[in-house]
Order: C-alpha cells, then sequence, then structure tokens
C-alpha cells in the first residue's frame, strides 16, 4: 500500500519534506529549511531514497539540500524554472521534472501552481496515487495555475489555515500606504514581481533591486509559465528602475529578503527603521526570530498580507477538484489545523501519515 509520510510541514510553517512510499520507491518531495529559524528536517532513520523531487524553488523547499550527500546524493528532479533560477549547488544540476510522464517508472502528472516561477503540483503513481499541491496560488495574474487532477490521497497547502480575505482586498489597503515611499521586502523568485508591475500599472514609480531584475529577466526564457496578462506585466517591468539600497527613498521599492534577513532589504529596512524617509510593508510569513519580526515588534515595520497561497474557499475548491479519500493539510500550526478540522468535512488524517 502507498505510504507518506511527513517528515516535516505538518503543525508547523514549513519546512516542507515529504516521504513518499509507493510502488518499491522511495521519493522524496521537496527539501526545505526555516523559514523559522533555519529549521531543517529531521532525516534520521529514513530509508533509501531513490530520488528527490522539488515543487519549486523556494528555501523552505529547497534550502535543506545541504544534506543531499548525506542521503546518498540522488536524483534532484525540480521545474525548469527552478533549475535556471538557481545560482550554484546540486540543484542547477537537477533533472526536469515538467513535462515528464513519469518518474523512476511510476506515472507522473505536474501542473503550474501558481505560486511563483516554475512552481508545480505533482501527482505520482497515477488516479490512485497522490496528488501534492506544493506551495500553490490561485489568484496570481503573473504565474499560471492549472486545475487539479482527482487522486486517492492529498496534501494540500494550508499555509493561510482558515484565513479567507481576497487578495483584491488585500492590495486595496496596501495602496492606501503608497501615499509615502514603500519598501517592500519579498523574495525575489516570487510575489515581488507580481507587485512591481502592478504599481507600475497604477502609475507609481517603481524600483526593483538586482535579484528581482534576474527574476524578469530569465522568466523571459519561460513565459509559458506565466499568464497571459503575467506575460504583459513582465514586458512592463522594463519600466522599473534600478533600486540601489544607498539612494533616496521614493516611490515604491521592491527588494529581496523577505524578512529583511538578506539581500537589498536588510541595509534599506535598516536605514529606514533609524532614520524614516518610508514605510515599510512585509507582505508575507514574518519568519520567528527574524529582522521583520524585530521591526513589527518596535513599530518600524507593518504586516499586510499579498496572497500567495489558498485562502479557504480557495483550498475547499481544491479539495472538490481532487475529490481524495485522504489527506493531509500542510504548511499552517496546530491551531489552523484544529481549525481546519471543525470548518470543513475533508478526510483529513490524524498524525503526520497517509496510508491508502
Amino acid at each position: 500500500m502507498p505510504e507518506l509520510r511527513a517528515i516535516s510541514g505538518i503543525g508547523v510553517k514549513g519546512p516542507a519534506c515529504f516521504l513518499l512510499t509507493i510502488q518499491g520507491r522511495n521519493l522524496l518531495l521537496d527539501l526545505g529549511r526555516g523559514p523559522d529559524a533555519a529549521r531543517l528536517p529531521d532525516l534520521g532513520g529514513l530509508p533509501p531514497i531513490d530520488a528527490v523531487l522539488f515543487s519549486h524553488g523556494h528555501v523552505d523547499h529547497t534550502g535543506g539540500l545541504d544534506q543531499w550527500q548525506r542521503l546518498g546524493a540522488p536524483p534532484l528532479y525540480a521545474p525548469c524554472p527552478t533549475i535556471a533560477l538557481a545560482e550554484d549547488g546540486p540543484l542547477t544540476q537537477a533533472a526536469p521534472l515538467d513535462g515528464r510522464t513519469e518518474i523512476l517508472g511510476l506515472p507522473l502528472l505536474t501542473g503550474a501552481a501558481g505560486h511563483a516561477p516554475g512552481a508545480v503540483w505533482m501527482r505520482i503513481g497515477g488516479a490512485e496515487g497522490l496528488l501534492y499541491s506544493g506551495d500553490l496560488s490561485r489568484e496570481s495574474l503573473l504565474y499560471r495555475n492549472d486545475p487539479l487532477p482527482r487522486a486517492a490521497a492529498m496534501v494540500l497547502d494550508c499555509a493561510y489555515g482558515t484565513a479567507d480575505e481576497p487578495l483584491a482586498a488585500q492590495i486595496t489597503i496596501i495602496e492606501a500606504l503608497a501615499d509615502q515611499p514603500l519598501l517592500l521586502p519579498c523574495p525575489a523568485g516570487g510575489r515581488g514581481l507580481e507587485i512591481a508591475a502592478h504599481f507600475l500599472a497604477a502609475g507609481h514609480a517603481v524600483r526593483i533591486c538586482p535579484a528581482h531584475r534576474r527574476v524578469a529577466q530569465r522568466l523571459a526564457d519561460h513565459r509559458d509559465w506565466l499568464t497571459p496578462k503575467g506575460r504583459e506585466m513582465l514586458d512592463s517591468l522594463q519600466g522599473a528602475g534600478d533600486l540601489d539600497p544607498d539612494g533616496p527613498l521614493c516611490g515604491i521599492m521592491i527588494a529581496a529578503g523577505p524578512n529583511a534577513e538578506r539581500g537589498a532589504s536588510k541595509p534599506l529596512a535598516a536605514r529606514i527603521a533609524a532614520s524614516g524617509g518610508a514605510r515599510i510593508v512585509l507582505t508575507g510569513h514574518v519568519a520567528k526570530g527574524s529582522p521583520a519580526e524585530a521591526l513589527v515588534a518596535a513599530g518600524k515595520a507593518r504586516f499586510h498580507r499579498w496572497n500567495v497561497h489558498p485562502t479557504l474557499t480557495q483550498a475547499k475548491a481544491l479539495v472538490a477538484e481532487a475529490a481524495p479519500r485522504a489527506m493531509l493539510a500542510a504548511f499552517c500550526g496546530s491551531a489552523a489545523l484544529a481549525e481546519l478540522r471543525a470548518r470543513t468535512d475533508w478526510p483529513l488524517a490524524h498524525g503526520e501519515r497517509l496510508v491508502w
């Protein structure tokens, strides 16, 4: 019987790491780090791993690759844009995951998940196998998302728990803050480009950091991963200026480093916290122990979410699409998981295993 075990990712916000045992194969689905306190999955006691499959390139899904050799250096598979955006390390040598119809003799189906460049959901083992959503968004105007297939078992991105505020309402709140210069720390391979394109279309002066510029340039070779509107948005980014951490604080500033922990956002956030001159708006998970957490606690930054995961309404629709007989709700804390049990009729397994 197939079995899915959450090494990490259930009852906690990441890191993503799941062990799928099916038809004599042991597949690791994602191998992340953090986002809180650079936490790593506990890989002790795992069976020999036949391959590691990555859903996308964010660090909470790939940042555990420094443990790859410890696993015996099994083959790596990742979406083409994820490979193209990898700067160094073993991920640059991964084999393409998208476009395959089988993996090590197992039926494979993948589709765009809408969350980030090249983010995919994957179904392994056919209709009686597992559907792993990775991180998924149904609201992105930039990144394409494909309908989910049916599957007997499912691991679903429930990072927002029962939160149900639509992206349109969130955008209205953030736009109202743009009467002053805004620093928006974002992962370069994620919502940052979409936010930049949105504010450009609204007539604002927008500047993006070199990391965001690099992602935009690489995406030009992977336009099929974008929506038709997203292709126009990508082209519009040529009108964005270059963000210099030592330059003037003006307009909309999109800087890599979602928690002001690295990249251009780190010096800019420190500069604004010390001397003012702009608002800092955090739009994603505020990691424990990060500079972003300290900035919010000190009243130096605000948190206003920009959805890149499913709302509760969208999650319910995704479960209806896939119609699993058993499932796990991933990437949310234990309290949110308890709420999901109380407010849905999903076939949620108890614990961190699925057997079907």
